[in-house]
């Protein structure tokens, strides 16, 4: 929600130059998200950009909120934070390769109508990233939320999808693919520390796990899936998974590109 512009001058700040600022964190946000693929944006970076001429305290949390007003209102996007759990620390089996500090961040979420998003804001040439995204979120769903990385890999190359080797002609590098996942934060990538050494774990991150994009995904995946299969043995199925492959990357009825940015 907006703040009141009678809460300016007790910071000893014009409208003119909370006006200002307002454009310069919404002009960011979106050139950030454009640039990084839709990465999220840690808080740190908004309040960089107020704390580096002002020294209010109250000052960035106002500005960024009054920013978040306008991107809705204006530009019809969510401005929504993402909290990332801490790594237990009861748990010394298992470290976060993620960045403790990285803790607060934001991602900008469509809130048009899924017609009019794929109509006119949805980039065609990119479906590619969204099957691929599509594939790999939804095995390690059908996995539990959770899935070994060599596991994850045995079920990739099943589908033709490789680590290793020459680059895929239409993905490209696809350890890569798959590490944007994690920095766009529907991955998570845990170290586990177990008694055949270390082993790499996939799993569910917030964006992932969002009521929009998980509701979606069950529902797509009940489309290409025996309903009368248990989920633990759909996995194993190699027309299943090639059924969710085509069903993302060439009917495209998946709308996870809705669920970030302006590519």
């Amino acid at each position: 929600m907006a703040n009141s512009n009678d809460d300016y001058p007790q910071m000893n700040i014009s409208i003119e130059e909370k006006d200002k600022l307002v454009a310069e964190i919404i002009r960011y946000v979106l050139f950030k998200t454009y640039q990084s693929s839709g990465c999220p944006i840690k808080r740190e970076e908004l309040t960089q950009l107020v704390t580096k001429n002002y020294h209010q305290r109250a000052l960035p949390s106002v500005v960024i909120d009054e920013a978040a007003d306008k991107l809705s209102r204006v530009f019809g996007y969510e401005l929504r934070e993402l909290q990332r759990a801490r790594p237990s620390s009861t748990n010394n089996n298992r470290a976060s390769q993620q960045s403790v500090a990285d803790v607060k961040s934001y991602v900008i979420i469509s809130k048009l109508p899924a017609d009019v998003y794929k109509k006119y804001v949805e980039d065609a040439d990119n479906s590619h990233i969204t099957g691929f995204a599509f594939v790999v979120i939804s095995v390690v769903h059908l996995a539990g939320g959770q899935i070994p990385e060599e596991t994850l890999w045995h079920h990739l190359r099943r589908l033709g999808l490789h680590e290793i080797g020459e680059n895929h002609p239409v993905l490209g590098n696809l350890k890569q693919a798959l590490e944007a996942l994690v920095q766009q934060r529907y991955l998570q990538k845990n170290k586990v520390n177990g008694p055949e050494g270390n082993t790499i774990v996939y799993e569910l991150a917030e964006r992932a796990l969002d009521e929009s994009v998980s509701v979606r995904l069950k529902e797509y995946i009940s489309q290409v899936m025996d309903r009368r299969l248990p989920l633990d043995a759909a996995i194993e199925r190699r027309d299943t998974l090639q059924s969710i492959y085509v069903l993302a990357n060439v009917k495209r009825k998946f709308p996870l590109k809705n669920e970030n940015n302006i590519s």
